[in-house]
């Protein structure tokens, strides 16, 4: 018998879930993970730095999060509608795969406005599991138009208005593309990057888009039934240059989100030489999975059942993981987008 969505269920408290941002972004807690032992200690995130040697090499995603959220009207009857735009089209102009609510009413050839008309989209095309395929039109250049009219797409558990649109921005977020942040990274202050700079850690950016797939559960009881949707990822012929060197020089790898993980994993060949490359990823790491270009994990506290539990089980082990999670709500951690983190190492 395969794994079991069920093998990756915790209990977890509702009054766990972190609803704001802390104050200030290094002050969140850190679990540290021996993954060998799966032995833990307690630390906050600024103490980052004195788990990272001379000669490591730190991958942060430096995907930035679009406004991606839209709430407008049918044309014709009025009805309330709220589109989720997940990835743009490359090859068709101001073409969005998205998620429509309520999906029923938008059929093909339903046309949609928003802001009073100032950004106005039709439905071309229903995809599988329910993502509809919508084209925009507006006057202007479509990133201002959607600043002005998108909100942040926070995920469902989050009920508190963010009232800093940044706080679900890394503070070194640079390419257009997401519809949720990579979380890890929302830890990390400028001084904490300097400070890790100037302790001889190589610190390296690629990127990955986080689209569907952080939104959708595992409804399937086999998880190799489940169909992870496609990101779209870049590795630069510089990043990847200095990923190898650290390796080459015993130095480790060390991923900041699962994001980053599975960009590594997707670039890298069989003996964990990563390749400059972009295209799409599908990659789905669960228990079983050898790891060849990741040798360290900074990561948040993820929902029970889903992919990137299944992630971090494959990197520490499935009772280690569920352990350090049983510890993590007895210690009352903060789970979840805007909660705190754990080093694997």
């Amino acid at each position: 018998m395969g794994l079991k969505t069920s093998d990756f269920h915790y209990e977890l408290p509702e009054e766990l879930i972190a609803q704001d941002p802390l104050s200030d972004r290094s002050s969140s807690r850190l679990m540290v993970m021996d993954r060998d032992t799966g032995a833990v200690t307690h630390r906050y995130f600024r103490d980052l730095p004195g788990y990272l040697n001379r000669g490591d090499v730190l991958v942060l995603n430096d995907t930035k999060v679009i406004p991606a959220r839209l709430m407008g009207r049918r044309e014709g009857t009025g009805g309330a509608v709220e589109v989720l735009l997940l990835r743009r089209l490359e090859n068709e102009t101001d073409t969005w795969e998205t998620l429509v609510n309520p999906g029923k009413k938008c059929r093909p050839g339903q046309k949609l406005e928003f802001g009073d008309g100032r950004l106005r989209a039709e439905a071309l095309d229903i995809l599988e599991e329910g993502i509809r395929k919508i084209r925009f039109r507006y006057d202007g250049i479509f990133e201002e138009v959607l600043d002005s009219l998108g909100e942040m797409p926070l995920p469902p558990y989050i009920r508190h208005k963010l009232k800093d649109r940044d706080r679900y921005q890394t503070v070194y977020a640079r390419y257009d593309g997401s519809a949720a942040a990579p979380t890890a990274g929302l830890h990390f202050t400028k001084e904490l990057l300097s400070g890790i700079g100037e302790k001889g850690v190589d610190i390296v950016y690629v990127t990955l888009h986080v689209g569907l797939g952080t939104f959708r559960p595992v409804k399937e009881e086999d998880i190799l039934d489940h169909h992870m949707h496609t990101e779209h990822f870049v590795v630069s012929a510089d990043a990847a240059r200095r990923i190898n060197r650290a390796r080459e020089n015993g130095g480790r790898v060390v991923c900041v989100g699962t994001t980053s993980v599975r960009t590594l994993e997707s670039a890298s060949d069989e003996e964990g030489i990563v390749r400059p490359c972009s295209g799409d990823t599908d990659i789905f790491i669960y228990p079983g999975y050898r790891f060849k270009a990741v040798d360290a994990l900074i990561t948040n506290f993820h929902l029970p059942e889903s992919t990137l539990i299944m992630l971090v089980s494959a990197f520490a082990g499935r009772e280690n993981t569920l352990a350090a999670y049983n510890t993590a709500v007895r210690e009352r951690y903060r789970f979840f987008s805007f909660g705190d983190a754990m080093l694997i190492q």
